[in-house]
C-alpha cells in the first residue's frame, strides 16, 4: 500500500471511529491480530481489544473529539499529532466521572499491514488531562 493509502486508513480511524463514536469500521480498518504497545490495564491485543479500548474512551469522555494536527507517513508507519477535547462523563479505569472538561495533545504511531492498522504506540499528555479533570493538583506557576 502507498503511504497516501495508509494515511487515508488512519484518518478514517479518527474520523469514522473516534469522532463518530462508531466501532463498526474497526473491522475493516484493523487486522484481527492488532498489537497495542501501550495498553490500558487489563487490555490485551487483537481487534476485539481495540474495540474495547475505543468503547472505554467513548463511554468515559463524552463528547470526545480528536483533531488531527499533522499526519506524516513513511513506509508502513503513519504518525499522527492530534489534540483531543472532551468531558469526563463516565467511569474510566476505576475513576468516577468528574464532569470536567479537558483539552490535551498526543502523538500516535500506527504500523499498517496490507492497508490495515496492525500495531500502535502513543505518547499522550495524561498529566495535563488528570490535572484538568481535578484528579491531580495543578502545579503552581513559577515565581
Amino acid at each position: 500500500m502507498s503511504t497516501e493509502s495508509n494515511k487515508t486508513v488512519v484518518r478514517r480511524y479518527y474520523d469514522e471511529v473516534l469522532n463518530a463514536g462508531n466501532l463498526a469500521p474497526i473491522d475493516e480498518l484493523a487486522v484481527d491480530a492488532y498489537i497495542e504497545n501501550d495498553p490500558f490495564p487489563g487490555q490485551g491485543n487483537g481487534r476485539a481489544d481495540l474495540k474495547a479500548r475505543v468503547a472505554a474512551l467513548l463511554e468515559a469522555f463524552s463528547p470526545c473529539t480528536f483533531t488531527i494536527e499533522d499526519v506524516v507517513a513513511e513506509g508502513d508507519r503513519v504518525v499522527v499529532r492530534w489534540s483531543s477535547s472532551g468531558t469526563h462523563s463516565g467511569s474510566f479505569m476505576g475513576m468516577p466521572p468528574t464532569n470536567r472538561s479537558y483539552t490535551i495533545s498526543g502523538i500516535d504511531i500506527h504500523r499498517l499491514t496490507d492497508g490495515r492498522m496492525a500495531e500502535h504506540w502513543h505518547v499522550v499528555d495524561q498529566l495535563s488531562q488528570l490535572q484538568q479533570l481535578g484528579v491531580l493538583p495543578s502545579q503552581a506557576p513559577a515565581s
